[in-house]
């Protein structure tokens, strides 16, 4: 018999009305490991009705008492780590090691939310006129909604959800469901730390869910990452319902090789940021520009690495790379790899027909050479273990292909060179720039997001960026009368 994963809705384990349910599956074995619940209006009704009943007490409580509930939370997650890695695992697929590292990024992000006191200031000008003084005051939005992917399940959550607690907000999470067992792990632990029901409920399902947050006249704003069509969906949607939205969309990142380049170093970052976690990453990259003269050795070491790479069951410590998320995932990824040989592309290492256990969605790390711009494989976010390189003569040429591209997400340059590597930070038009690094992802104390059809919206992702979202400025311009007050307490002034 398999599990069944039911919605967390004010505090507690919520089965729901409605009939529909989705499959859950373990992708190293292909096997049905659990049902998730699927919401319908009645469920989305109740969620954001829990969500509005816990607003009026949670944004009431002190910035101090919310903070203590965010280290709680930080205390917890940190001491069950391995445990939430284990679940990602079971129903995403990567290795436990890449899930360990994406809690770890995680942390970095409740880490920074735990620092809301100092990050919720406002301006304060006195004597602005004579006897008046002029303050802002930021304040939470209300109840609002988080959208996240199957790539990420704890990592993206925690982007937005630690932000919007700590600025007041209360919260309905809709995680993926092909992996949604880490979104209730996550709201388990809020409770344990402390967090009163109702202020983060966990809502399961398909477009019905989605629909029903985009269009609430309850919910405030929508946070979400996701595929561009989605991204765009989402975005105008949710706007045109008058809420504020952040929708984070699809990338094709470039990672470009100058020649003067450590070619170990760029073979070894192409490698790593183009097959971890099977390619299942917003950030991977997925075009390496070799810039004349470098392309026969770069591609050399590139398929010389891949062939060392051991494909696995996550599970395995011994395993670098795991399977793809589902079936259908498989089969459109692999349908790419088809295309890129039939449009003449150079397969120069194959991952179609790898078996490492029976009925799991394996794909091997494939690697195509001499990629031009027209093709499928170049243009299309394919998000699997796929591999492309492009050949320009020049940077100018490099820079151009790269600004050319309506996604404008993470990309890297590989240089010895400060000058070039300077220049080209100033002049690609991608929101988040790796010099020598690549997958440009931001510490917690910056922000997320890219330019062009990777993001719509005017707010990135978590760090300050992060807080404005959540918030909305209030200015207040006053004028007391002068009055004295009395009373002795010698006592030390406590925070409460």
């Amino acid at each position: 018999m398999t599990d069944r994963i039911s919605h967390w809705i004010d505090g507690k384990p919520f089965s729901g009305t409605t009939a529909r349910s989705g499959e859950v599956f373990d992708p190293a074995t292909g096997e049905v490991r659990a049902h998730v619940d699927f919401a319908g209006e009645a469920e989305v009704e109740a969620a954001v009705a829990a969500a509005k009943a816990a607003l009026p007490g949670w944004r009431g409580t002190s910035l101090a008492g919310r903070t203590r509930v965010l280290f709680a939370f930080r205390e917890l997650l940190s001491a069950r780590k391995h445990e939430l890695a284990k679940i990602i695992t079971s129903e995403h697929g990567k290795v436990e090691s890449d899930a360990a590292g994406e809690i770890a990024r995680a942390i970095e992000n409740v880490e920074f939310a735990c620092g809301a006191a100092q990050l919720l200031k406002g301006g304060f000008s006195e004597n602005a006129s004579t006897g008046v003084d002029v303050y802002s005051i930021a304040q939470p939005l209300g109840v609002v909604g988080v959208i996240s992917p199957f790539n990420f399940p704890a990592m993206v959550p925690l982007w937005f959800v630690p932000n919007a607690l700590a600025c007041g907000n209360t919260v309905v999470l809709k995680p993926s469901e092909k992996d949604p067992s880490a979104a209730v792990f996550i709201a388990e632990l809020f409770a344990e730390a402390g967090l009163p029901a109702g202020a983060l409920n966990v809502l399961h399902g398909d477009k019905v869910a989605v629909d029903g947050l985009l269009t609430h006249a309850d919910v405030k704003a929508i946070s979400f990452v996701g595929s561009t069509p989605i991204a765009r969906y989402v975005y105008e949607t949710g706007t045109r319902h008058g809420k504020r939205v952040q929708a984070l969309g699809g990338a094709k990142n470039h990672m470009v090789v100058l020649p003067d380049a450590d070619l170990d170093l760029a073979a070894d970052a192409a490698v790593s940021a183009g097959f971890g976690s099977a390619g299942e990453r917003c950030m991977a990259v997925s075009v390496v520009v070799a810039v004349d003269p470098v392309g026969d050795a770069l591609v050399e070491k590139i398929a010389e690495r891949m062939s060392r790479l051991r494909v696995g069951d996550g599970r395995d410590p011994e395993s670098e790379m795991g399977p793809l998320v589902t079936a259908a995932h498989h089969a459109r990824v692999e349908s790419y790899v088809d295309a890129g040989v039939s449009a003449g592309a150079s397969l120069v290492v194959d991952g179609r027909g790898i078996e490492v256990s029976e009925g799991g969605f394996w794909l091997g790390p494939t690697l195509f050479d001499h990629v031009r711009p027209e093709m499928s494989i170049y243009t299309d976010e394919i998000f699997g273990p796929v591999l492309s390189v492009a050949r320009t003569a020049s940077y100018d040429d490099a820079l151009a292909l790269i600004n050319a591209n309506p996604y404008g997400n993470g990309t890297a340059v590989f240089t010895g060179d400060g000058a070039a590597a300077r220049r080209f930070q100033n002049e690609v038009e991608v929101g988040m720039v790796g010099v020598n690094v690549p997958i440009p992802v931001p510490v917690g104390y910056y922000s997320f997001g890219g330019w062009k059809d990777s993001l719509f919206g005017d707010s990135h992702a978590y760090g300050p960026e992060g807080f404005h979202f959540f918030t909305r400025t209030k200015v207040v311009t006053s004028r007391w009368p002068d009055r004295s007050h009395a009373g002795v307490n010698l006592g030390f002034p406590r925070n409460s």
